[in-house]
């Protein structure tokens, strides 16, 4: 049996929180592999609403999960989400979750200077969720960050202490904050620390294991491929890289283990925040996709904007990143539009293109070039066959995977974890 490695391939909130959940159902181990508490994921087991942003959506079936090293930790947030979730019946001990002991943290010093640039950064805001991802990661690169594994050790940090601080305090002197407080964040880590190592340990140890018995291994995606590092709407992204390739340096395993590669796809196109969104909506259909899809960030309760499917933007995605097959989300909010588009192109100064540019110039300049089909009236919400589809959907859909270049494997058609049309088992490759 295939493992399976979920990424979001657009920007984000596609919905993989009910993919992954329906999935983890059938896997023995869930993985987070990059990412933060920047990500939220929103479950729901039948009468149960499940809100997480750091703990993989196995957390919730008492399927083994695991926060790996390429996720960067808010041990204080950890704390938070775990004590939420026991408090809704959960069980999390070291049996059935794990964290890499190499993972950095996120500290209150990066929580404030995340703040501290956006309020200076006026017009030129990324919109970041204000978490402290960005700096924990330019800390981690930079060879000064506190890790996991440090926890068990803080009483000999001091040296460690000193690059941080050096660095630190020269960017808080230039916002007019006083320098870090070291015996305070000591303190701090302190009181966290015997919470956290509970669950520390070498994860791709763990992970290898359960490779070699031939178990299933999910590796669990947060943002989506537009909004990588690398590949995304840069500057107007994510400080991780979101696509396939990074469940095996985020996890410990080597990338023959990662799978089969399934891309999650909204019917539509939503962003958060800043930055460029061609086939945006500023308008009653934006607003009405908007209001049917609820589409309000789990993690911040910022508004999402909306727009047409681009099915450019989702062709890159999943060249980028090996997809195999998609999981198509949110049919349902479609239902009854007249008229649906699809975005299969690019003008820019007058020439199409059939590709997204890496220029932010260019990116705000291109003009979609749509492609209008009927809409269906009949609904697809709870459809759990291509037989209780409208006729229309069904050609919508073989459109999308036509003009990505990729096969549908899934169609979700709601919230409810067996609301689910299997088109091609992503377990079974």
């Amino acid at each position: 049996m295939a493992n399976v490695t979920v990424i979001g391939a657009q920007w984000g909130d596609e919905g993989k929180g009910k993919i992954v959940d329906w999935l983890a159902s059938r896997a023995d181990a869930v993985v987070r592999f990059q990412g933060g508490h920047n990500a939220g994921h929103t479950l729901v087991v039948g009468e149960q609403v499940y809100k997480l942003s750091l703990l993989p959506s196995g957390i919730v079936t008492g399927t083994l999960s695991i926060i790996g090293n390429g996720v960067v930790l808010d041990p204080w947030h950890l704390k938070s989400e775990v004590e939420k979730l026991r408090g809704q019946g959960v069980e999390i001990n070291s049996d059935n979750f794990a964290i890499a002991d190499n993972c950095p943290l996120i500290l209150p010093v990066h929580r404030e200077l995340d703040g501290l640039r956006e309020a200076a950064a006026g017009a030129g805001k990324i919109g970041t969720t204000g978490r402290g991802i960005g700096p924990a990661y330019e800390d981690k690169v930079g060879r000064r960050a506190l890790r996991v594994c440090d926890l068990a050790h803080l009483d000999s940090m001091e040296p460690q202490l000193d690059r941080l601080c050096a660095h630190h305090d020269a960017l808080r002197a230039g916002f007019g904050q006083p320098p870090i407080d070291r015996e305070a964040l000591l303190n701090e880590l302190r009181e966290i620390a015997p919470f956290v190592l509970q669950f520390a340990e070498p994860v791709w140890r763990r992970l290898n294991k359960v490779k070699k018995a031939g178990a299933r291994i999910l590796f669990e995606g947060a943002q989506g491929v537009l909004l990588d590092v690398d590949h995304g709407t840069y500057p107007f992204v994510t400080s991780s890289n979101t696509v396939s390739g990074t469940a095996a340096s985020g996890s410990g395993l080597g990338p023959s283990a990662t799978g089969f590669v399934l891309g999650i796809v909204k019917a539509y196109t939503t962003r958060v925040g800043s930055g460029p969104f061609p086939t945006e909506l500023e308008d009653e259909t934006g607003q009405r996709l908007g209001e049917r899809g609820h589409e309000f960030g789990t993690v911040t309760g910022r508004k999402r904007r909306c727009g047409w499917f681009d099915a450019v933007l989702t062709r890159q995605s999943c060249a980028i990143s090996g997809v195999t097959g998609i999981a198509l989300t949110k049919l349902d909010v479609l239902d009854g539009f007249e008229k649906v588009k699809i975005c299969t192109g690019y003008r820019l100064r007058g020439k199409v293109m059939d590709y997204y540019p890496s220029h932010a110039a260019d990116q705000a300049a291109v003009e979609p070039i749509y492609e209008e089909m009927d809409g269906w009236q009949g609904t697809t919400a709870g459809a759990r066959s291509w037989a209780d589809l409208p006729a229309q959907a069904i050609k919508y859909i073989q459109r999308v995977q036509e003009l990505i270049e990729t096969p549908v494997a899934l169609v979700s058609t709601s919230p409810e974890r067996e609301d689910t049309i299997l088109v091609r088992d992503p377990f079974a490759d």
